[in-house]
Parts: structure tokens; sequence; C-alpha cells
């Protein structure tokens, strides 16, 4: 075969190895079985977690395949490059939690068509690297944010802390405070988003229904107006999927950069890299201690930007 080595569309790519590829390395197979395979794009993919042989991911390109076993790339629209997080992300840490300062790109869990670079992994190398042994950290995912929203989230290291801090977010127990630009003016300075939501399945996309859905609450207070868009401060008193995104959409106040849920590209003349949807701020009482604790993540270079084309001043703003 030869092999033209265009660049692959993201999807999901599966093949069955032949008789003739019976003992070959792994990205050797690949760059076998499609042309829009090379060994060195093989390489990264099985680097970032994205290749699975026999249902299992792969983690080494020496790897050999056998004949009938199922060989499975995923690929996504993210750089192949690995995002890091490095020690001034680390907002607090101690036996029990770590609070992080999540990057916009950066997803937080591990998803077939990649396990480096997510914030799952990044702490578990970082956790890894700290007690200096071999053996797998506990981490505790008891928040999720999505893959372009930045800030503030917070994971549990100990087993000891792992349920307490499940069960303080599933029962309300943490102060949840976003900022978001969206398009337009509230017509109300505060105001309460109230609806069941569910994901329509023909567009993955979450929607009010009458019925059937999870109960959301949403509240927000209007920080600053401008002619096109504003500066919102988000309280979730429930923690859905898309919540945010989808209530203020539905308000026809989408965010900015929020294509997805029909927010505008540009403002002003000047490209939205994403969402402008920043978690700004988490208050909790910690899990082992008691204590009351509230961490703030400052606003990230590409939010700060998108304010100071908006003339959005910060003064006088909380946080």
């Amino acid at each position: 075969m030869t092999n033209q080595y265009k660049t692959p569309k993201p999807g999901a790519y599966r093949f069955t190895v032949d008789e003739q590829y019976n003992g070959l390395r792994l990205d050797h197979y690949l760059a076998e079985a499609h042309e829009a395979f090379s060994r060195s794009l093989a390489k990264r993919f099985i680097d970032i977690g994205g290749v699975h042989l026999a249902g299992r991911r792969m983690r080494r390109c020496s790897q050999t395949v056998s004949t009938g076993q199922g060989v499975e790339v995923f690929i996504d629209r993210q750089p192949l490059a690995p995002m890091k997080l490095d020690q001034r992300q680390i907002l607090y840490q101690d036996q029990d939690l770590i609070v992080i300062d999540k990057p916009a790109g950066m997803a937080t869990q591990p998803a077939p068509s990649r396990y480096q670079g997510t914030v799952y992994a990044e702490l578990q190398n970082l956790l890894q690297e700290q007690k200096n042994s071999g053996r797998k950290p506990s981490i505790g995912m008891v928040q999720r944010l999505d893959l372009d929203t930045s800030g503030v989230m917070v994971f549990s290291i100990h087993k000891r802390a792992h349920k307490k801090m499940t069960e303080a977010f599933r029962g309300r127990d943490v102060d949840k405070v976003y900022w978001a630009l969206v398009a337009g003016k509230p017509e109300t300075n505060e105001g309460h988003f109230s609806s069941q939501l569910a994901k329509r399945r023909s567009t993955n996309l979450m929607v009010s229904v009458e019925r059937g859905g999870k109960q959301a609450d949403t509240l927000y207070r209007t920080l600053q107006s401008m002619e096109q868009a504003s500066l919102v401060e988000v309280m979730l008193i429930t923690g859905r999927s898309h919540q945010i995104r989808a209530h203020f959409s539905e308000a026809g106040l989408p965010l900015l950069g929020d294509t997805a849920y029909g927010g505008p590209q540009t403002i002003k003349g000047v490209d939205v890299p994403r969402q402008m949807l920043h978690s700004r701020e988490l208050s909790f009482n910690h899990p082992v201690t008691g204590e009351k604790m509230t961490f703030t993540a400052p606003l990230p270079n590409d939010f700060s930007y998108i304010l100071k084309q908006l003339d959005v001043s910060l003064n006088g703003l909380k946080g």
C-alpha cells in the first residue's frame, strides 16, 4: 500500500488485523492499515491515549498486534500536543484536597480519544511525582467543567475525603460562582432561571423540557452591561451539564463564543476564542477539618482581553 499521509479527520477509525500483519508493531500496523496514518502520526495518537487494541487503551508503540484483534483510533478536534498543568495553576493542596485553576481547552477527564493532557491525567502525574512511588494516586472526580470553560475546580485526593466531597456537591453544600460574558442585556439586573433540562439526541445539546428532565436552577446578577454584551455573575443552585449555557441561550442571551448554543463568534470586530465562561469562585467546608474554605481563580488572559475590547472596568467589582 502506498500511503499519502493525509491528515485524518476527527472520528473513530476501526480495523481488524489481517493475518499478514500478525506480530507487527502497533505503530507500523496503523501506517499500513490506513492512508491517513504515518508511523510518526500513529505514535502521537498512541502517546496521548487515543489508540485501543482489543478494547484496551495502548501506551506503547512497540505493542504487537495479532490476527483478528480489533484496533480503534479515536481522534478529537483538539491539538495533538497535550496540555500541561504547572505549579502556578495549583491554588491549594493538602493531604485531602487539591484545588486548581483549569485552563480553557483542557478536558477534565479522559475520553476514548485521549488520556494525556487531561486534568485527571495531569493530576495523576503530579501526585505520583510528589509521592515518588509507583502506586497510582487516589483522585476523586467530584466536579467537572466543560472543555472550554476555565477556572477553579476541586478534587479529593484521599479516600477519606471522596465520599464527603461527593455528598457536598450532591447536597448543594458547595457555593459555585461563575462569570460569563453574554450577548445582549438581561431584562433585569438580577434573575432566576428554573427549568428541567434534558439532552436533545439530535444535537447533544441541553434544552428545557416540560417533563422528563433534571431540575436546574440558575441565579444571576448583572455586573456590567455594554452596548452589545453584558458581564454577569452566575450562581449555580444545581450543577447540570451545560446548565449556564443552555439557560442563557434560551433567554436570548447566549454566551459570547458559544457557537453551539447560538453565541456570536465576534464582538466589536474582535474574534472570541471560546465560550466566555469562567468558574470564578468555590466555597465549601473542608471534608475532614470542617473549615470553611473559599477559592478564587483570576480571570484568564483571553477573558480579560475581551473585557478590555468591550471597555469593561473591573474596578469596584467583587473579586
